[in-house]
């Protein structure tokens, strides 16, 4: 069947790479986003996010006619869902956004159309969306119910990017296909083939479901053992980041890298819709959201008795008076997005404490509303060297590493993410 008409629901840091990928592909792509301003912006040949490239093909691909944005959905070929899919208070998941999205697809639905979740979602997300599609058109077939005569075939597609590389690996990495039924995943196939030059692997929608959530979920077990050897490196009195550069130079071993927490929406949500949809079997995978969610509260230690430390030492000295500093608040380096982000948590913790905070973002024009106080202050890294009597270190960013030698000489420094560190 023909793939050549595109509408994307969602453009956020995934569905706008996605959108402008397969325009690039000169293809007809439509994106879709409640955020008036993100589609104004689009339109106009820009974008409103932080990703390298991203503002090179989009300005390329609307310019040419090939991508547009708007308020809602029109017909098309083919639809993919791109939109967050965020918890709950009790780390509930969420699929208001996912349910929103299908159901404001449903009505532009032609019989021979495909729809893609690419959402990372809980296992059983994919068969929802049939049952929602189903409620909105019951003029029409679809494969939880038909099979392999449905009208409308359905299939989970995750995205498997990096931030900061998602251009790239769009085209690069392998496709993880899992549709409803095997000609949904056929389908679904037909359709990435045309942007994806690695491998599109078929399986199951709910195997496809869970094996995105394993992925971002071995990455947290991993990076909460680095995480808990540095607090214990630190209880002993050894440097983690050498302690952990010895023991990589075991042919088998490849510890990872600590850090504040863990943020983002991948990693610091998805192992949460496992332990959701197996609560008694999922004990490591809980105990390593446990201590990922607590190194944060490690750090504001850390800070707070630096800053008690500061008071005995410097008589007289009001806690109002005392400037720490917070270098970074995205979740990770050299982006902007500060979902789910330990850094920013953090600082505002810190801000609690009664201090003065400057915080260093090199990635956003102004600080986010949750960072708006009058003792936060948006900072230079040149007022932070000259005046910060304490200065943490949270995210690693290309240009604090610019500076590491003058970082290092700083009295008061708690390097958090080894950004010192040779």
């Amino acid at each position: 069947m023909s793939m050549s008409r595109i509408v994307v629901m969602g453009l956020g840091y995934v569905g706008l790479p996605t959108a402008a990928v397969f325009a690039s592909r000169r293809l007809q792509v439509l994106g879709v986003d409640v955020n008036e301003q993100a589609v104004n912006t689009i339109n106009q040949g820009k974008i409103h996010i932080v990703e390298p490239s991203l503002d090179i093909v989009v300005r390329a691909t609307v310019t040419e006619g090939y991508l547009k944005a708007s308020n809602e959905p029109v017909a098309a070929d083919a639809f993919l869902i791109a939109v967050p899919t965020p918890f709950k208070e009790g780390k509930v998941p969420d699929l208001s956004y996912v349910e929103c999205a299908t159901r404001a697809l449903a009505k532009v639905l032609e019989a021979g159309n495909l729809v893609v979740l690419e959402s990372t979602s809980p296992v059983g997300t994919t068969e929802k969306v049939c049952e929602w599609l189903a409620q909105e058109r019951p003029d029409l077939t679809f494969p939880h119910t038909h099979g392999e005569n449905s009208d409308i075939r359905v299939a989970h597609c995750p995205e498997r990017v990096l931030p900061g590389q998602v251009i790239r690996e769009l085209v690069e990495n392998d496709r993880v296909i899992g549709g409803i039924t095997p000609k949904c995943a056929e389908e679904a196939v037909t359709l990435y083939k045309q942007v994806v030059q690695g491998q599109c692997v078929v399986t199951n929608a709910r195997t496809a479901e869970m094996a995105k959530l394993t992925e971002n979920s071995f990455r947290d077990v991993n990076i909460a053992f680095a995480n808990e050897l540095s607090v214990i490196c630190d209880e002993l009195d050894i440097n983690v980041w050498e302690m952990i550069q010895l023991a990589n130079r075991h042919p088998r071993v490849n510890i990872l890298q600590p850090g504040a927490g863990v943020g983002g929406h991948c990693i610091a949500v998805d192992p949460w819709f496992i332990v959701d949809s197996a609560p008694e079997q999922a004990r490591l995978i809980r105990t390593a959201r446990a201590i990922n969610d607590g190194k944060p509260h490690w750090v504001l230690t850390k800070v707070e008795q630096a800053i008690k430390e500061l008071e005995a030492e410097k008589q007289g000295i009001q806690r109002s008076d005392i400037k720490v500093a917070c270098l970074g608040v995205a979740f990770k380096p050299d982006i902007d997005d500060l979902r789910e982000s330990p850094a920013l948590r953090i600082t505002q913790d810190i801000a609690r404490l009664g201090c003065q905070v400057l915080v260093v973002e090199p990635n956003v024009q102004e600080l986010p509303p949750s960072l708006q106080a009058p003792n936060i202050h948006h900072a230079t890294m040149l007022q932070v060297l000259q005046t910060a009597n304490v200065t943490c270190a949270l995210v690693k960013h290309a240009s604090f590493m610019e500076v590491r030698s003058l970082l290092q000489e700083l009295d008061g420094l708690i390097d958090v993410v080894g950004l010192t560190h040779s």
